[in-house]
């Protein structure tokens, strides 16, 4: 089996295989990130591929400076994102929908073991009020947030991805969260 850098060599000459395998490992992690930017899963899929092209054109230009998966969520999460801006359409949710997550799929609705339906309603509620309100921060925000508390990358990673100081990281993480929680409160009724 090759290694890493041995994958990106020959995927970088043009082996379509190698390139399979080098985004094999990464594929749910990249789906996850499209998955929080768009809400939705048919959305997350096609920024999925939209991702997917994107970095097999520019792989090329991988140089190695920082660790492959840094520079393939950055590719990630800015091609989501610039996705998101050209749909520029509200976000629809479904509450039928199984949410996908590395491990798998996740029940939203969970019988006779968990919660009742209408705690079931309220968490959802909840989320989709989140996943609004992470919707209306600035898009440095937006990506400091979804990078740290949904990915959970560490400050030095984040800065990694988004080429800053991790200074900037806390400061942009600690000012989404103010404004996320301005955000929520105005939908206080969620949470009393």
């Amino acid at each position: 089996m090759l290694s890493e850098q041995e994958l990106i060599q020959s995927a970088q000459a043009g082996n379509a295989v190698a390139f399979e395998q080098l985004i094999a490992d990464h594929q749910k992690s990249i789906f996850s990130i499209a998955y929080r930017i768009a809400g939705n899963q048919e959305d997350a899929a096609d920024m999925t591929q939209e991702v997917l092209v994107k970095v097999f054109r520019n792989l090329k230009n991988f140089r190695g400076d920082s660790k492959f998966s840094t520079w393939l969520y950055r590719v990630a999460t800015t091609t989501c994102l610039d996705e998101q801006k050209k749909q520029r359409r509200h976000t629809a949710y479904s509450l039928d929908e199984e949410l996908e997550t590395e491990d798998g799929s996740l029940a939203t609705d969970l019988r006779d073991t968990g919660p009742t339906p209408e705690e079931s309603a309220e968490r959802k509620a909840i989320q989709q009020a989140i996943h609004l309100a992470i919707g209306k921060l600035k898009e440095e925000h937006k990506k400091v947030i979804l990078l740290r508390e949904v990915r959970g990358l560490s400050y030095e990673e984040i800065a990694k991805i988004l080429k800053c100081s991790e200074g900037t990281v806390k400061s942009r993480i600690n000012r989404a969260r103010e404004n996320l929680k301005k955000i929520l409160l105005q939908n206080r009724e969620l949470f009393d």
